[in-house]
């Protein structure tokens, strides 16, 4: 009952009818106020007028001795003289008893008269008599008044509250209408499972607040549909991942303890170094995007000079591996940025290159207009067009086997293109001169004094 009572629906028509209830109680008082004012008016206007007319029989003479009343018992007449004596009146009054004592131009109400129950309305106004100045009272019974704002009072008495049932059974009719796809979709809302994302909410017709809420809310779903596949792929892989490092340390484990003299204490050394390097990077990469998906990753804004950043890299890849590294293409170019965020973006491109150069990897840094662009060259197998956006996607591998055994956790390349967006730039690959792949990084050189914390979700980079 209580649920019953706060609904939208109950508060809607209670809120409907007080507002209109209160409206007409407000304008029924002010109309019968007004009406009575209106009478009245009438009552005094009418009084004057007779008063007038009887007044100017009295100056030529005519009228003498009793005078006849308009409206019998609803009307009297009294005439005094100078002195105040009443000197003519009405038949009603014949008695000569005074019943207001008003100079010309006044009013006033009469509670009681002898004739009639009721108040009477008097005015007075001046004649001059044939044996000297006269005053005219005439007054008016104000029950015809009365009587009809009673009667204009039992209208409405018997009106507003028909007139509010009315506008409560169409108020609840005509929200209980339009709140109708509401309960469809909050029916259908509630049956949605966490297994059965694929389902959408009644999309009703129009394109008012309840057909926009549903648009929102199966847009909403459809967020949720592809982060839960998100989510399932991510803990697919990265279960994967972590289980292959962990099998290839306790199957060697294994073989040293089975067959002690087939390996040495070094040997298994290395492949237990080996492997836990490996874990240790699946371990900080995952770190690095939950807290990016999280919202919790901050970033420095310092002076960053990409072109030495470059050849850091450049000088630590010849000194690692056998292939040659071509850095005459790194000039001049300076972005504000986070530096550990930036070497992590150029050493994942790097070792991205060097994974799949057959010998070579080209370096280069460049200023053009308002940006600065970093790219990495290689002469490798390259990237196919329809694999080039896929290729930013968290463990997406265009050979897994391959890069399994070359080191890769399909995470470096989504890790790039995050703190590229993160850094107000973006990230593509297309390809690149030699033969290869060239992975391309367009940073903004001029970026605000402190960079805004980085926003959850993965951003698609643009794809060139």
């Amino acid at each position: 009952m209580r649920q019953r009572m706060e609904s939208i629906r109950v508060r809607t028509m209670t809120a409907a009818v007080l507002v209109v209830g209160v409206s007409l109680v407000v304008a029924s008082f002010a109309m019968l106020t007004l009406l009575e004012r209106s009478l009245r008016a009438n009552v005094r206007t009418t009084a004057f007028i007779h008063a007038e007319a009887l007044a100017e029989d009295l100056s030529v003479g005519a009228g003498q001795g009793l005078i006849t009343a308009a409206n019998g018992d609803e009307e009297f007449v009294q005439v005094l003289d100078g002195s105040g004596v009443v000197v003519m009146a009405s038949s009603n009054v014949s008695d000569r008893v005074l019943l207001a004592r008003l100079r010309p131009g006044e009013e006033q109400i009469i509670r009681e008269v002898p004739f009639e129950d009721g108040p009477f309305l008097a005015v007075a106004t001046s004649s001059a008599g044939t044996q000297g100045p006269l005053t005219v009272i005439v007054g008016r019974s104000l029950e015809p008044v009365g009587e009809a704002r009673g009667a204009v009072a039992g209208l409405l008495a018997a009106g507003v509250p028909l007139l509010l049932a009315i506008v409560g059974a169409v108020t609840w009719r005509v929200v209980g209408k339009a709140l109708g796809p509401v309960d469809a979709i909050r029916t259908e809302v509630e049956a949605i499972s966490s297994r059965e994302l694929h389902r959408r909410v009644p999309d009703p017709p129009g394109e008012d607040e309840i057909a926009r809420l549903a648009m929102t809310m199966n847009r909403m779903l459809t967020r949720l549909e592809k982060a839960q596949l998100r989510e399932r792929r991510f803990l697919s892989d990265a279960s994967h991942e972590l289980r292959s490092p962990v099998s290839t340390i306790r199957q060697h484990a294994e073989v040293a303890l089975a067959h002690p003299d087939r390996t040495t204490i070094q040997e298994l050394a290395e492949v237990v170094l080996e492997e836990d390097a490996r874990l240790q990077r699946i371990v900080e990469d995952l770190l690095l995007l939950t807290r990016i998906d999280e919202g919790t990753l901050r970033l420095r804004s310092d002076a960053i000079d990409l072109d030495d950043l470059m050849f850091e890299e450049a000088t630590r890849l010849r000194n690692s591996t056998d292939l040659r590294i071509d850095s005459t293409g790194v000039s001049a170019g300076r972005v504000s940025g986070d530096r550990g965020k930036l070497e992590r973006l150029i050493r994942n491109l790097t070792e991205n290159a060097a994974r799949h150069a057959s010998s070579q990897v080209r370096l280069s840094v460049k200023e053009a207009d308002a940006h600065v662009v970093l790219q990495v060259d290689d002469d490798g197998p390259g990237v196919p067009e329809e694999f080039r956006r896929a290729v930013f996607e968290r463990f997406t591998r265009l050979d897994d086997a391959r890069d399994r055994e070359r080191g890769g956790t399909g995470l470096g390349l989504a890790i790039v293109a995050e703190i590229a967006a993160a850094h107000g730039g973006s990230v593509s690959v297309s390809a690149a001169p030699l033969g290869g792949a060239r992975f391309e990084v367009v940073l903004p050189r001029g970026a605000p004094d402190e960079l805004p914390k980085v926003q959850p979700g993965f951003r698609s980079p643009p794809v060139a």
